[in-house]
């Protein structure tokens, strides 16, 4: 019975992992840039590409939030299971990125795996990409503090309470918005590289000290941040809505609680970011 539910769950995952795949390079803007992200040169280095791809994850992450948020929390899912090496949604996850890489989805700059050991190989040749990031600073992957936000703090905040055993669909929906987030907040390495090359007299000293606030200093722009996290609350209260033909019905009714999205920039995306940054900065002059 075990063999026959881990067989049907294999198939399964790699449906899921095709179609997130597919929707993936439909839809997000990092692979409309394909040839600015994954075979990104010099001249296509600039900040201005780099912010309309991170408005548009935006959006992609505001989504793949509304969608999870159809399911109750499903905790079984994270439960270590009999068989396996750990859940049933790290198996999913496993899974899924395994049939990703064959597919070149990790051969992109800008993707990060949450499993990155022993991925296979592409099964189609790929284009020599060019270099742009700083090889050491390229391998940053901070995925498991990623995945530890998004399962203690964000998850309960947009999921109601209650098992309904949809563990595949959930599974799907969860290595959406994990995908969406690591997206974003890894590209922090792009805008590393390009503040770095537009002034590296101003990043450079600080570099050599080893100094992480004086270059979290240097990166922060509060006023920023907060229009950031003031477009993602509208965006939220835009796309997830509830819509009714009968009016004031759903006046102020959400899928996802557009503060919750507010909070996710402030407290975790735009942290991790500048995290991430700081962390491709003190090792780019080695």
């Amino acid at each position: 019975m075990a063999a026959k539910f881990l067989c049907l769950f294999f198939v399964v995952t790699f449906s899921w992992g095709f179609v997130g795949f597919s929707a993936a390079i439909g839809n997000t803007s990092v692979f409309k840039h394909v040839s600015e992200m994954g075979n990104f040169s010099d001249d296509m280095l600039n900040l201005d590409t780099l912010r309309k791809i991170l408005v548009r994850e935006e959006d992609t992450i505001i989504f793949s939030l509304i969608e999870r948020a159809k399911y109750p929390i499903n905790s079984p899912l994270y439960d270590k299971r009999p068989g396996l090496s750990g859940s049933l949604f790290e198996f999913f996850v496993k899974e899924s990125e395994a049939v990703q890489a064959k597919a070149g989805r990790y051969s992109s700059a800008e993707e990060n795996a949450f499993f990155p050991d022993n991925l296979p190989p592409p099964l189609l040749p790929l284009r020599d990409n060019e270099q742009v990031l700083h090889p050491r600073g390229a391998s940053i992957n901070i995925n498991e503090q990623i995945s530890n936000m998004y399962h203690k703090q964000l998850l309960p905040l947009i999921t109601s309470n209650g098992d309904d055993r949809n563990y595949a669909i959930t599974a799907g929906r969860d290595l959406d918005c994990l995908q969406a987030l690591s997206r974003r907040i890894h590209l922090g390495k792009f805008v590393a590289e390009i503040k770095f090359r537009e002034s590296p007299e101003n990043y450079t000293r600080a570099i050599r000290a080893q100094d992480k606030d004086a270059l979290m200093k240097l990166l922060t722009f509060t006023s920023v941040e907060e229009m950031i996290k003031n477009r993602v609350e509208k965006k939220a209260m835009v796309f997830g809505q509830e819509v009714d033909l009968k009016e004031n019905d759903n006046v102020g009714k959400y899928k996802v609680n557009p503060s919750v999205v507010s909070r996710l920039y402030g407290e975790w995306v735009i942290p991790l970011t500048k995290f991430v940054e700081v962390e491709y900065l003190l090792c780019r002059l080695d």
